[in-house]
């Protein structure tokens, strides 16, 4: 063979990349002879980029109770008296600005003010005040802070969703999830590091489509995507064992796999087999963790009575916020549920009251629960959505069909647990509740603050994609928002 060919071939990419990878298959193996090097503290600690871990952790997990659809801040938790005089009348120009509003409502000829229909309470030492249809959350008023500032730049629910969740308006991004995956690792090596619950209001409203993009690794590798339970006899797809086929027998299809997959990957370098071979041997650890975590035999009447009377069913807020606590118990270190119906464009009067019955009781319960068996103070417990709701009507003032457009400007949400203050209030918006005076919190800002917490500068937090370190907090500027942490 031509010498000058033979040295071309030898260094092309193909073979520079398979020779670079010859580590994996013995690392491959190492996972499975030595299972404690890569589980809990261990693997939290070897598996952590470079530079990383740079702050002390207040929380060791996250539950996000993410609200899809945008939940009316001006009827929850934006308390303006004001509005009982200023309803019906048209919002001043020099108040709505000059920023673009959604189709829905761009056309309309005015855009009178609604005050909330319901009243609020002021709760706990610090007097916060909070809806009369949100009573279980009034009473967890001195457990939690409620940020008033939140603002996006997104007036539509997919490109919000997709920022708040990921960093960017565009798809293909990394979710919050996958980054704490990728940066932290796991605490159990029998469950994923990030799992996700998805929920449906009782209203009419169906709400927005949810894809599964949203709790995806995006560009990072695929064994940090969330992983998601369905309610049911079967809430992971593909987890049990074909009719005729035992445990012994799949240990011994995963093993021959596993050679098969660790021959191919030295000999290509492809990274995606590893988490082939990764995702193969977590699902047969499942089998065994995921009936445990389902069964809910061992949970008491009392503890059912606290989620509600949703608590039994599958598949609901309630039922899945009793099993975000079970993960939380097993070191899961990401748990997200979404509810979907919060998207209140017509029939706000009836429809908002319905979102609360889902939601109020669980979420209140929730926090009760990790506080009373102390794991409050190591979760971070987060209730939100993707923006919230316009003062003005959309449509006809006083009508039993008119209801709230979408308002990124500003919204809120509230926090709770891990570096977080109790019992506190944070930002200021105007007295429509439409453009924020005191305090802007971005949701980049956000984000960033949820890693701080965790112990991760999202500054540090960085992975090679398209030329850039790509961060969850994007190329603009981010700031923790220090005046929340305890």
């Amino acid at each position: 063979m031509d010498p000058v060919f033979e040295y071309e071939r030898n260094v092309t990419r193909r073979t520079l990349l398979g020779r670079s990878a010859r580590g994996i298959g013995g690392a491959a193996l190492a996972s499975l002879l030595q299972p404690e090097l890569f589980n809990g503290s261990a693997q939290a600690e070897t598996t952590i980029p470079e530079g990383v871990k740079k702050i002390a952790p207040k929380a060791k997990r996250i539950i996000y109770l993410f609200q899809s659809g945008g939940p009316s801040h001006v009827d929850l938790f934006d308390y303006k008296p004001v509005l009982k005089k200023l309803h019906g009348s048209d919002l001043p120009d020099s108040v709505k600005g000059t920023q673009r509003v959604t189709g829905m409502t761009a056309r309309q000829k005015s855009f009178p003010v609604v005050a909330p229909f319901w009243e609020m309470k002021q709760c706990g030492q610090h007097q916060t005040w909070i809806s009369e249809k949100l009573p279980f959350t009034q009473t967890i008023a001195d457990d939690i802070t409620i940020v008033k500032s939140v603002h996006t730049e997104a007036i539509n629910h997919d490109p919000a969703i997709t920022f708040i969740n990921t960093g960017s308006q565009q798809i293909g991004y990394a979710s919050l999830g996958s980054w704490l995956s990728y940066g932290l690792g796991s605490e159990n090596e029998n469950m994923p590091a990030y799992m996700v619950m998805l929920s449906q209001g009782t209203g009419k409203n169906p709400g927005q489509p949810l894809f599964d993009r949203l709790w995806g690794s995006g560009f990072l590798p695929p064994s940090h995507q969330g992983v998601k339970l369905r309610p049911g006899s079967s809430p992971v797809l593909y987890l049990s064992n074909p009719a005729g086929i035992d445990r012994k027998q799949r240990r011994k299809l995963l093993d021959d796999l596993a050679t098969l997959n660790r021959g191919q990957a030295e000999a290509i370098g492809d990274p995606e087999i590893q988490a082939r071979i990764n995702s193969y041997e977590m699902a047969y650890r499942m089998q065994t963790s995921v009936p445990g975590l389902m069964d809910l035999s061992s949970e008491t009447e009392k503890t059912f009575e606290m989620y509600g009377p949703e608590a039994r069913k599958p598949g609901s807020f309630a039922a899945n916020c009793l099993l975000a606590r079970r993960m939380t118990e097993r070191g899961v270190r990401f748990v997200q549920l979404f509810h979907r119906g919060w998207d209140q464009h017509v029939s706000l009067k009836s429809q908002l009251p319905n979102q609360c019955l889902d939601v109020d009781q669980p979420s209140a319960a929730l926090v009760k629960d990790l506080k009373q068996r102390g794991l409050l103070d190591e979760t971070l417990v987060i209730w939100g959505g993707e923006f919230g709701r316009t003062v003005y009507s959309q449509g006809k003032i006083g009508s039993p069909s008119s209801g709230r457009d979408h308002h990124g400007r500003c919204f809120s949400i509230w926090m709770a647990g891990g570096g977080i203050k109790q019992g506190f209030e944070y930002g200021k918006t105007d007295d429509f509740c439409y453009n924020i005076v005191e305090n802007p919190v971005h949701i980049r800002d956000m984000n960033a603050t949820i890693l701080h917490c965790m112990g991760i500068d999202h500054r540090r937090l960085t992975y090679p994609y398209r030329g850039l370190d790509a961060k969850l907090t994007g190329v603009e500027e981010a700031h923790v928002v220090k005046g929340i942490l305890s």
